[in-house]
């Protein structure tokens, strides 16, 4: 069994960004949304026994019962792993039901099917959050304190490079179908006497047709990918490195380990106050992250093919932005680093502020704003990670401990998409949603300023 601090098994662990990172980008970000409006739109969806008009809205609804799920069955799972000494069990678990979910998307045919994509949907975002519980908790049974903010980094660098790589292969297979020998012909009796226009139009149905396939397939790709290369992961990853040996009643015995955390974290301010500042960043974060392409087709009025761009910009520079700041936290400390990257994250916001569809080369601008983001975005996610690992007391409750981590950021995706469609709402306009996360923003870092240093944290 590889030791703590060992690099083959940083390494390991870190595949796992690797892995399972193609979900958060091509499922949550590009080519699942792309497919499922390109699918609904204009369209009344029936799910439930209930008419969508707004089958948008029925996509969202199930995103957001899936963070509930996840913030519910977290705690409960992380008390039982860490009493048991499972975490690696419940790892594999998630992975294998989000991996084989996202595949079963590729059933996902058409408007009879709707329900095939809102159940797997819910089902791969409960795979892929949950999995990240357990893998979190791994990282301070990984790498020592001074290994982990660049062991956190080097995750999310593997998780962009591998989602960019994986997400290039599926648009190149969307845009251009007929290059990976998917069928785009039509049939001999229109080719023969068709009209031009009939001919058009025939040429564009298949096209379409192929696309549609190629999206559908991609689906499979991601989940063949997710679960492939996590066996990496699940190889060099201890089984249960304190050798626990659970009684018969380890259910209650788990209740009872998330009732001793939870108390052990309300009465321990430093950690208290990081989960507030941490709550409150999330806010604006995930919110940022999940509205972006909205707010650049809705507001803005970019093509499909800007914000894709635009994604991918993020990708690529969020690697340079996790490694950078993974070295200057280093030099600076955690809660330093922490706080400039918060200010840049407000100057996103403001920027967004400032932009307007009816600016000229208003889509370079937005293209610049996803530099800024990409710069930031790796880095807060990496360095909040590694902060949290290592303000834990000592411990042996992991997982439980990355629990109250992961409920955290959920809470905070609930709150701050429901804020941004109500401020949406009321003032018909999302510049005015994306500049109220800048005081979500501001709030934690006064929260952040406040955080008494540490031997390691400061």
């Amino acid at each position: 069994m590889l030791k703590i601090g060992d690099k083959k098994l940083i390494n390991g662990w870190a595949f796992y960004d690797w892995a399972n990172s193609v979900y958060s980008l091509v499922i949550s970000t590009a080519v699942f949304p792309l497919y499922y409006s390109a699918v609904t739109d204009g369209k009344t969806v029936s799910f439930l026994w209930v008419e969508w008009n707004h089958p948008d809205s029925l996509y969202s609804y199930a995103l957001s019962f899936s963070f509930l799920i996840v913030a519910f069955i977290s705690p409960i799972l992380s008390g039982i792993a860490d009493y048991t000494g499972s975490k690696k069990k419940f790892m594999k678990f998630f992975c294998w039901m989000g991996g084989l979910s996202v595949a079963s998307l590729y059933f996902f045919d058409g408007l009879d099917t709707v329900w095939i994509g809102i159940i797997f949907t819910i089902l791969a975002s409960i795979g892929f959050w949950a999995s990240l519980v357990f893998y979190n908790a791994y990282l301070p049974e990984v790498a020592h304190l001074e290994q982990q903010d660049r062991a956190s980094a080097k995750g999310f660098i593997y998780g962009y490079t591998g989602s960019v790589l994986l997400l290039i292969l599926n648009l190149a297979m969307i845009m251009s179908p007929q290059t990976f020998g998917f069928d785009v012909s039509i049939s001999e009796s229109i080719r023969i006497s068709g009209t031009e226009i009939e001919i058009a139009e025939a040429i564009k149905a298949a096209e379409s047709a192929a696309s549609s396939m190629a999206s559908r397939i991609s689906f499979v790709l991601v989940g063949l990918w997710w679960i492939g290369f996590a066996q990496i992961t699940f190889k060099r990853l201890p089984n249960d490195i304190y050798n626990k040996k659970p009684k018969e009643d380890y259910i209650w015995r788990g209740f009872r380990e998330l009732k001793i955390v939870a108390k052990e974290v309300m009465n321990y301010p430093v950690l208290k106050r990081f989960l507030i500042s941490f709550f409150l960043l999330s806010i604006g974060v995930q919110t940022i992250i999940l509205m972006a392409a909205i707010f650049g087709s809705t507001e803005l009025g970019l093509p499909t093919i800007n914000l894709i761009v635009t994604i991918l910009l993020v990708q690529v520079v969020a690697i340079l932005g996790a490694f950078v700041f993974s070295r200057l936290s280093e030099k600076w400390g955690n809660i330093k680093a922490l706080k400039v990257t918060i200010l840049i994250w407000m100057l996103v916001c403001f920027a967004a502020f400032k932009l307007d569809k009816h600016q000229e080369n208003v889509s370079y601008y937005f293209y610049g704003l996803g530099v800024l983001l990409g710069f930031v975005q790796g880095a807060i996610q990496s360095l909040t990670r590694s902060t949290y690992s290592k303000l834990l007391p000592e411990t042996e409750d992991h997982a439980t401990y990355f629990s109250f981590y992961d409920v955290t950021e959920k809470i905070a995706i609930v709150l701050g998409t429901f804020v941004y469609g109500f401020l949406y709402e009321i003032t018909d306009s999302m510049q005015w949603s994306v500049l109220c996360l800048a005081i979500f923003f501001l709030a934690a870092f006064i929260v952040l300023s406040t955080l008494k240093k540490t031997k390691h944290v400061y």
